[in-house]
């Protein structure tokens, strides 16, 4: 031991380039271990998950309908996640009675329970896996935790939540959304935001008028954005008054939405709205005259094929020829 250390001065300077190079040799050989052990636990692992999926499969009846217990796979993480992701993955695509079983098994087990209870009190990454399970769900007692994600710190907890309540796709879910914009504003991406809207709000729109008069005016044009897109007859008489609105959008959404009533009431506004200065106002106004199928929608749907916009005299066109038809 002696001689080596004398060798070593003997080195001089070249003594420390040599001691580099055997901690890199000792650094690589124990990184290349940490690789193949990780490696080699990897495969252990998803092997174990493969054997245990397949055990679960072939009971999968019995699973579902709680003839195994619950408690046979609930104390085990790895086994209640693996559970848990057979069945979300099952419930996408099943059909209406089938995801009522699997919905009505997720409750039973308590699955639904606990990911609510985590998207309330976990933080950071944990929370939002949570949100994204329970957004899978669609259970409806999930709308007010994922609301409560919406005031997350983290943009991207905040996404999630917001993702989540639009796949509910329920008047109380847009609620939730319409609730907070009121509160903290437009701290969101626009168009993750219309996107939750536009399937929140299709099954209510109305929820959509109370929050029309928001004074931010970018919030405004989101919603008026998400308006146009899911106006339906109900809503006609109530889109009148955005016929002459500042905002395109909301003419545009007043447009869509009266080709819904009488042509008597509809067509002279509609006349107006062709003329519009904003090309996709005149696009929503010649559309629904079109729908109409009235002779005295005539002029304007001729007079749309001189439009300056394609598309606009593409859809007059179309409406001239569906006229024809009928």
């Amino acid at each position: 031991m002696e001689s080596a250390f004398n060798t070593f001065r003997k080195l001089g300077p070249a003594a420390f380039v040599l001691k580099a190079i055997m901690v890199v040799i000792v650094a690589d050989i124990l990184l290349l271990a940490f690789i193949l052990l990780r490696r080699t636990y990897r495969k252990w692992h998803f092997a174990n998950r493969d054997a245990r999926m397949l055990a679960l499969r072939q009971k999968w009846d019995a699973l579902v309908s709680g003839e195994i217990p619950y408690a046979t796979w609930r104390t085990s993480t790895s086994e209640r996640e693996l559970v848990e992701t057979m069945v979300l993955d099952a419930y996408e695509v099943a059909n209406p009675a089938e995801s009522a079983r699997l919905l009505k098994f997720m409750r039973a087990s308590g699955l639904v329970e606990k990911r609510i209870l985590e998207a309330r009190y976990y933080k950071g990454w944990r929370r939002h896996t949570a949100l994204v399970a329970l957004a899978r769900t669609r259970a409806s007692e999930g709308i007010r935790a994922l609301a409560e994600g919406l005031r997350d710190r983290e943009s991207e907890t905040r996404l999630s939540a917001l993702r989540g309540l639009g796949r509910m796709a329920s008047p109380e879910a847009a609620t939730e959304i319409l609730n907070w914009i009121d509160d903290v504003g437009l701290v969101v991406p626009t168009l993750p935001l219309q996107s939750a809207l536009i399937q929140a709000c299709a099954e209510r729109p109305q929820v959509l008028l109370a929050h029309l008069d928001h004074t931010d005016k970018t919030v405004r044009e989101v919603l008026a954005r998400v308006l146009s897109e899911v106006a339906a007859p109900s809503l006609a008489p109530e889109l009148l008054r955005f016929a002459d609105d500042d905002l395109p959008e909301l003419r545009a959404a007043a447009a869509r939405g009266l080709s819904y009533l009488t042509p008597g009431t509809a067509i002279e506004i509609l006349s107006e709205l062709a003329k519009d200065s904003v090309w996709f106002v005149r696009l929503r106004a010649i559309v629904s005259l079109g729908k109409l199928c009235h002779s005295s929608a005539l002029p304007f749907l001729l007079r749309g094929l001189t439009d300056s916009n394609r598309l606009v005299r593409l859809r007059a066109a179309e409406g001239l020829v569906d006229f024809k038809a009928d």
